[in-house]
């Protein structure tokens, strides 16, 4: 075989390595995988990396109950009373329900209405229903007080409960005072203004004639 039948046959050989290695360019070049901005399938339950921090961060954020209560209105804390009414009383002298009435519950001994029975969990519990203690386990009552035999889920919302506690508070003997809520940080203090100018230009002296001679 002479040397032209050799180079065509290299030839071929390097034409073919070519030509897979630039198929091989174009499919990456057009096929790239990218990532994904979103998940294409969501699954309930479970946070996106980062989600759950960003959340408690935003909780974090949110406004004292001292301001909440400040900003409420016992109105709307009625109109959120309708999804406890089912269970309970709210008005001074009716009977316990399913669960206890709730007239005077502000300020009262937790689990210290008389005539109702209430789980060993709750009676165990202590403490008194200040603004605070009520709004956190108005939030989750199964978590704030485990055990208890409330089924109801809780209110998750910062404004109802605020709402409903200043509701709570009007149907007591002896409402509460509210909270204050904090005063803003001051502000800093403005920088000094720039000074103005020393003083305007001086006017160029005046040059004497020379004497006479």
């Amino acid at each position: 075989m002479d040397s032209f039948e050799w180079n065509k046959i290299t030839g071929g050989v390097l034409a073919g390595v070519l030509l897979v290695l630039g198929i091989n360019t174009l499919g990456h070049s057009v096929f790239a995988e990218k990532p994904l901005e979103k998940n294409a399938y969501v699954v309930e339950g479970v946070e996106e990396e980062g989600a759950g921090e960003a959340a408690g961060e935003a909780k974090a954020a949110g406004p004292s109950l001292a301001v909440l209560l400040s900003q409420a209105n016992p109105a709307d804390g009625e109109k959120v009373f309708k999804k406890c009414a089912t269970c309970h009383n709210i008005n001074k002298g009716e009977p316990h329900k399913v669960g206890p009435s709730l007239y005077g519950t502000i300020g009262h001994k937790i689990a210290g209405h008389a005539g109702y029975g209430y789980s060993d969990a709750f009676a165990k519990h202590g403490g008194t229903w200040d603004f605070e203690t009520l709004s956190h386990y108005l939030e989750n009552p199964k978590a704030y007080i485990p055990g208890n035999k409330m089924s109801f889920a809780g209110l998750k919302k910062p404004e109802e409960r605020a709402a409903i506690l200043l509701y709570l508070n009007q149907h007591t003997d002896t409402p509460l005072p509210l909270p204050k809520p904090e005063a803003a940080p001051a502000a800093e203090a403005a920088p000094a203004a720039a000074e103005a100018p020393a003083a305007a230009e001086a006017e160029p002296a005046k040059v004497e004639a020379p004497a006479a001679h």
